[in-house]
């Protein structure tokens, strides 16, 4: 009879391999130990994994040593840059592997990969605890750290931010045979981790109901220097920010008539005598979003129309600037698509932000946009945590988790369309900019929620876990 399996007929033969494998794993395995020493592992841009660059931080400011595993496409936060104790390790992105059909070169990306990491694993100096993100692409992550880990004799520690077999369903479906192995790959190797955490009590639900994995939730909490910007280097960034985008740029031509070097945005302007800085009178909201560019933009997008129509009837609504940051497979259609758009009051902006800078521009900003869709309905925004670090009430799509982050009418807004969106920003900039109304409200409640900073969640829940420094 074949085996039951993902690749029936196959494991007969792959045995003897496996079993010889696991014997001079087991053989080889070292006693735990590397000194108090962390591998952060991130088959990704390290840049772009905030969360992961926490965990490496709070580590060394534990006093571990910490070698911070990744893609270097994007410049980590200069807190990581600076710190003595951690370490980055680049792994080489693959490119370029476009032979033959799709399926072939998705295995031979998968296998690839292995080799790769596994080689980079081996290589560092022996770490205690290898602590892996568990973000598609979950192959072939896991399996490689907990190799590693027999090797090393180190703990692995997984951090579920999503499935990797629900991402792969969004463009293959439920059934696809990639996507069974994909599912049956993280219920297999997710449990012979030796802790998890997770980003949601309702992943720690599912992972427990589906896989029989124990996880703590750990939720997403924003670091330290997420907070309110001051008006002074408010005006800085914009300032800065006006030299290359136009909706930085005061808005008013009789501005730059009088005086053409004045020190003055659109948003704020620097008193010439007392050098204090003011808010600009009849300045425009600005609404930020960060994006991945998967296609929900157009939600966004196709509210504008309506809000338009509302000034037009008579609603005494501000012009909007709305910055769209991120990176994404669909970016460069929609900058097209942005493009060809002409709004009367409405201006829209995709800028390149520095990592330090990111912070300042949520601190500064009206309101936040979340377009963010979960493939499995069990991970939180991290984009939204830091927007509520500034305190900057947000409007996010709707899915099945969000009211574990998002309480509808007390700091936010939850939409399910572009009408919708549209009529909260009518609602919420009727009575902009004086300090009444929902919007004013929200920000005040985030102001008094007083919610926890990453380094104190990550000190209650992760820290018991790696038990005194070796």
């Amino acid at each position: 009879m074949a085996a039951a399996g993902p690749w029936p007929g196959l494991w007969p033969g792959l045995w003897p391999a496996v079993a010889a494998l696991l014997f001079l794993l087991l053989w080889r395995r070292r006693r735990a130990g590397g000194a108090g020493r962390v591998c952060v592992a991130v088959l990704g841009d390290l840049g772009r994994s905030p969360r992961m660059q926490y965990h490496a931080l709070a580590l060394a400011r534990h006093g571990r040593e910490v070698a911070l595993l990744g893609y270097l496409q994007t410049r980590p936060h200069r807190d990581v840059l600076r710190s003595e104790n951690i370490r980055l390790v680049p792994v080489a992105e693959l490119r370029g592997l476009r032979v033959g059909p799709k399926l072939f070169q998705y295995v031979l990306k998968v296998l690839v990969q292995s080799v790769q990491l596994l080689y980079t694993l081996l290589r560092i100096d022996q770490p205690s605890y290898i602590l892996l993100q568990q973000n598609p692409p979950g192959l072939p992550s896991i399996a490689v750290a907990w190799v590693a880990g027999l090797w090393w004799g180190s703990k692995l520690i997984i951090d579920w931010h999503n499935y990797g077999y629900t991402i792969l369903s969004l463009s293959h479906g439920r059934k696809h045979p990639l996507v069974l192995i994909a599912k049956w790959y993280e219920k297999l190797f997710g449990r012979l981790s030796d802790y998890n955490l997770c980003v949601t009590d309702a992943m720690k639900k599912d992972l427990w109901v589906n896989f029989k994995i124990k996880a703590v939730t750990l939720y997403d909490k924003p670091a330290s220097y997420f907070k309110e910007t001051p008006l002074d280097l408010q005006h800085n960034l914009y300032m800065k920010l006006a030299k290359d985008y136009e909706p930085f740029k005061p808005r008013y031509e009789q501005y730059r008539a009088v005086n053409p070097s004045a020190d003055r945005s659109a948003f704020t302007e620097r008193d010439g005598k007392s050098g204090n800085v003011v808010k600009s009178r009849g300045r425009p909201a600005l609404l930020i979003s960060s994006t991945s560019w998967t296609g929900w933009e157009s939600v966004f997008v196709l509210s504008f129309p309506d809000y338009e129509r509302f000034i037009k009837e008579g609603a005494e609504l501000p012009a909007l600037v709305c910055v769209i940051t991120g990176k994404g497979p669909l970016k460069d259609y929609y900058n097209g698509l942005i493009q060809n758009l002409h709004f009367r009051h409405i201006q829209i902006c995709t800028p390149w932000l520095e990592a330090e800078d990111y912070p300042l521009l949520l601190g500064s900003a009206d309101l936040g946009v979340c377009l963010h869709k979960s493939s499995s309905g069990l991970d939180l925004p991290m984009k939204v945590v830091d927007m509520f670090g500034c305190c900057l009430p947000v409007c996010a799509i709707h899915f099945e988790c969000l009211h574990e982050l998002v309480k509808h009418n007390e700091n936010g807004l939850i939409f399910r369309d572009s009408q919708e969106l549209a009529k909260q920003l009518k609602m919420l900039f009727l009575d902009f900019p004086t300090l009444k109304g929902k919007l004013h409200s929200f920000r005040e409640n985030l102001r008094a929620s007083r919610q926890l900073r990453w380094d104190q969640s990550w000190d209650q829940i992760v820290l018991p876990l790696l038990g005194s420094k070796e």
